[in-house]
């Protein structure tokens, strides 16, 4: 369990004035990980975020190599003196500040991508008001399956389409099926929806046959990203049953190229605890760190930004707001049911917390909730309408951490721009 220390001190000031700015993403006391390159076709280079600029960590002598795979890899010690390292050069009056310096880039001149190579994919479903509300669509009379509270759940979702920030992706075709059709048609998906989740970046491996208690679990997460798990809900709704969803998942989804690391987010834990009434975890999902300080607080943004508004200058509507806060699995119990089998994990696998609802109505982490299964339309400040996304439509995610005493750190965004579906 990560701890608060010197690199958290709210008063640190960086020579990269930008970094100064209250309102910025990427104070010195942040410093997230991702990759970058500055043309093209050249290599990915690793960087952290740092104001308004990005930090060669290469060429600035803090690293070897830029393999992020291998970085995510160190040992929980090895990690945190590389942050207080980074720290050091880039305070306001460090004297490796001539160093450093030659090795910034301003964010806005390089490509940023994908923070890391990604192996395998799992998306779970950990906010339970989420799962309630879509539980009431579709089962109005039993809404929350009996294994919710026991079991944390998930699926295995697909690495290879997951894009980077930034990225457009196609309106995905497939088979549906109205209800008062016989037999299914095939075309282009109608109710298109985003999906509002964090994604866990997996840095230390476990051998296969190994479970990892939850006593070392977080030591075995990198950091968190914004994610967007982009999902055809008519095609969904026909192919589900049996097995869980397959083509209405698979077709893209969105990772933010900025992985904030746990060691940042200590100031911002809080006690994790199941409401009143609800069964306790089995044990091997129960450990006093987790009990004292397994929850994030970390508040969630969706907005939406419409070809209309995009020709008009306008950034977008705020959809809804949520926090990680109210998820009913932790980072801690993810990875210690993911493992409980013997399931080994690799640097770079990515968890999916699934769509991070509120308690509220319009804390809907997704469209599928806001709209009522897109029985219920809404008005945008533009004028136009929606029930489901509408191709031009760019959804944008936003996180930022938030505490009395300690530096606002953000998440940068996670965007993506819906395409039309490509004809056969």
């Amino acid at each position: 369990m990560t701890t608060i220390d010197a690199t958290h001190a709210p008063d640190l000031q960086s020579w990269v004035s930008s970094a100064n700015d209250p309102a910025s993403d990427f104070p010195l006391q942040n410093l997230p990980f991702g990759r970058f390159r500055l043309e093209a076709d050249a290599d990915w280079r690793i960087g952290v975020a740092i104001g308004d600029q990005v930090l060669d960590l290469r060429a600035a002598g803090l690293i070897d190599s830029n393999d992020m795979n291998r970085l995510m890899r160190l040992l929980p010690e090895a990690r945190r003196s590389l942050r207080h390292a980074m720290v050091e050069g880039l305070r306001a009056g460090s004297p490796q500040q001539a160093k450093f310096q030659a090795a910034l880039h301003v964010q806005a001149e390089v490509e940023l991508g994908l923070p890391c190579e990604i192996g395998d994919y799992t998306d779970f479903y950990t906010s339970i008001h989420h799962a309630t509300t879509i539980g009431k669509q579709l089962r109005p009379d039993n809404p929350l399956l009996p294994n919710y509270k026991w079991v944390p759940i998930g699926y295995h979702g697909r690495a290879s389409s997951i894009q980077p920030s930034g990225a457009s992706f196609h309106r995905p075709n497939g088979q549906t099926k109205a209800p008062d059709q016989d037999v299914p048609s095939f075309g282009p998906c109608r109710r298109l929806d985003y999906e509002l989740e964090l994604g866990l970046v997996v840095g230390r491996p476990n051998p296969l046959g190994q479970p990892i208690a939850m006593a070392q679990a977080e030591d075995h997460v990198f950091g968190v990203a914004l994610f967007n798990d982009w999902s055809a809900r008519d095609v969904q709704g026909w192919e589900y049953q049996p097995l869980g969803p397959f083509l209405s998942k698979n077709f893209a989804s969105t990772l933010s190229p900025w992985v904030v690391t746990l060691d940042a987010l200590a100031p911002f834990r809080a006690p994790f605890s199941r409401p009143e009434g609800d069964p306790e975890p089995l044990d091997y999902l129960v450990s006093p760190a987790n009990t004292a300080q397994g929850a994030i607080d970390i508040e969630l943004e969706v907005w939406l930004q419409t070809a209309q508004m995009r020709a008009a200058g306008h950034a977008g509507d705020k959809l809804s707001q949520s926090n990680y806060r109210d998820a009913y699995w932790t980072v801690a119990q993810l990875v210690a049911h993911h493992t409980v089998n013997g399931c080994n994990l690799r640097a770079g696998d990515l968890f999916g917390t699934g769509t991070l609802s509120g308690p509220k109505p319009e804390q809907g982490g997704s469209l599928m909730e806001l709209s009522t299964g897109g029985k219920k339309p809404f008005t945008l400040s533009s004028g136009e309408t929606r029930t489901y996304l509408e191709d031009g439509d760019t959804v944008i995610l936003r996180g930022y951490c938030v505490r009395d005493g300690f530096r606002r750190i953000g998440f940068g965004e996670c965007r993506g721009t819906v395409l039309p579906a490509v004809r056969f």
